[in-house]
C-alpha cells in the first residue's frame, strides 16, 4: 500500500535552463548552463554591474573635464610643463608653470610616510593576529582604527604646533652632524628650521595618517590565513614565529601591499594637514630640513585666485597630473598583487 503527501510542489514555477552541451557538460554551475538563475541573483548581478559602470563613467568624466579645462593654458605655457622648476606666472598672455617642484615634493613626503608607516602597520597586524590576547585585540584595534577617524586638519595642527617644535631640536642635531649627507643640509629658509615646517615633519605627520588604514587592511588579510596551514606548520614543529614566516606573512603579502598603495593614495592627496605644515616652495633637491608644495597643497594655497579659466586650468593642469599619478601606483599595485596571485 502505497501513500502520498499532497501539497504545493516546491519546484513549480522554476523554469530549468538549458541543458549543457560540449565542454560545458561538467560544468552544471554555470549561469544559464543547467543551474537555476532566481530573480533575485539577477537583481545582485544587474545592481553589480551597473555600480561598475557608474563609476567607470565618472572617473571617465572626471578625466575628460580635466583635460578640457587643463588644454587652454598648457597651450599657452612657454615653459616645459614637467621640467620648469621657476615661480608660476599665470597671469597675462604668457604663462609659465611647471610641476617639478610639485611632484618632487609630493613624492619625498609620501615615502617618507611609507617608510615610517608600512613597518609598524605590518607589526601592529601580526601583534594583533598573532600574540595579542583575546581581550586586548578589541581595544586595540579601535584605537588605531580611531586614528582615521581625525580630521586632517587636526593632524595639520598637531604636526605644525606640536610635533614641529619638538624635533626643532633633533633636525638642527641633524643640520650639525650630517650635513656632509644632502638630507639634513641647512636649508634656504632659515624659518622651517625654526618652526618645524619641513618635509621631514611633514612625512612623520603622513605616517600616522595612514597607519590605520594600511594596518586595517593588512590585519583583516592576516586573519584569513587557512588554518590548516598553520596547523601544519606547527606540526612540523615550527614556532610562532616561524609560523609567521612561513605561512601568514607569505599568505597576506598582496594584502599588505593593496594596503600599502591605498595608504599612498591618501599621502598622494592629502591636502590640509600638509598645508599648515608645508606651504611655501622650496628648491628642487634632497633636503628634508626644507619645505615645499606638492600638488594638492599648490591649488588650494592658490584657489581664491581662479578668475579666469586660463589661471584656473593652469592649475587644474597639476590635478590632471596628480589624477595621472594615482592611477599609475594603482596600476602598479594591481601588478604586484597579480604577480603574487600567479606563484
Amino acid at each position: 500500500m502505497t501513500s502520498s503527501i499532497s501539497g504545493p510542489d516546491p519546484m513549480a514555477g522554476v523554469v530549468p535552463g538549458p541543458e549543457p552541451t560540449g565542454d560545458n557538460a561538467d560544468k552544471p554551475d554555470a549561469p544559464g548552463k543547467g543551474s537555476v538563475i532566481r530573480l533575485g541573483d539577477r537583481i545582485f548581478r544587474t545592481l553589480s554591474v551597473g555600480s561598475g559602470i557608474v563609476i567607470s563613467v565618472l572617473i571617465a568624466l572626471i578625466a575628460i573635464f580635466l583635460i578640457i579645462q587643463a588644454v587652454p593654458a598648457l597651450l599657452k605655457n612657454s615653459e616645459n610643463f614637467f621640467t620648469y622648476t621657476g615661480d608660476w606666472v599665470t597671469s597675462g598672455d604668457e604663462l609659465q608653470f611647471g610641476i617639478a617642484n610639485l611632484f618632487y615634493a609630493t613624492l619625498v613626503v609620501s615615502v617618507i610616510a611609507l617608510i615610517l608607516a608600512m613597518p609598524i602597520a605590518l607589526g601592529i597586524s601580526i601583534f594583533l593576529t598573532q600574540y595579542a590576547p583575546k581581550r586586548l585585540v578589541g581595544p586595540i584595534t579601535y584605537l588605531v582604527d580611531l586614528l582615521a577617524a581625525v580630521p586632517s586638519i587636526v593632524y595639520g595642527l598637531w604636526g605644525i604646533l606640536v610635533l614641529g617644535p619638538a624635533l626643532v631640536p633633533l633636525d638642527q642635531w641633524l643640520v650639525d652632524n650630517l650635513s656632509f649627507l644632502p638630507f639634513f643640509q641647512e636649508p634656504t629658509q632659515v624659518a622651517n628650521l625654526s618652526t618645524g615646517g619641513t618635509l621631514l615633519t611633514a612625512g612623520i605627520v603622513l605616517a600616522v595618517m595612514i597607519l590605520p588604514i594600511i594596518t586595517a587592511v593588512t590585519r583583516e588579510v592576516f586573519v584569513q590565513t587557512p588554518t590548516a596551514q598553520r596547523e601544519a606548520a606547527l606540526a612540523l614543529g615550527a614556532t610562532k614565529w616561524e609560523v609567521v614566516r612561513v605561512s601568514v606573512l607569505p599568505f597576506g603579502f598582496s594584502g599588505y601591499i593593496s594596503g600599502s598603495m591605498l595608504g599612498l593614495g591618501r599621502a598622494l592627496g592629502e591636502t590640509m594637514a600638509l598645508l599648515l605644515i608645508i606651504s611655501t616652495a622650496g628648491p628642487l633637491d634632497f633636503n628634508l630640513m626644507e619645505s615645499g608644495e606638492t600638488f594638492a597643497t599648490k591649488i588650494a594655497n592658490n584657489a581664491a585666485e581662479f578668475d579666469s579659466p586660463i589661471k584656473t586650468g593652469a592649475y587644474i593642469s597639476a590635478g590632471l597630473t596628480l589624477f595621472v599619478l594615482t592611477f599609475i601606483v594603482n596600476a602598479a599595485a594591481r601588478s604586484v598583487v597579480a604577480g603574487k596571485a600567479k606563484s
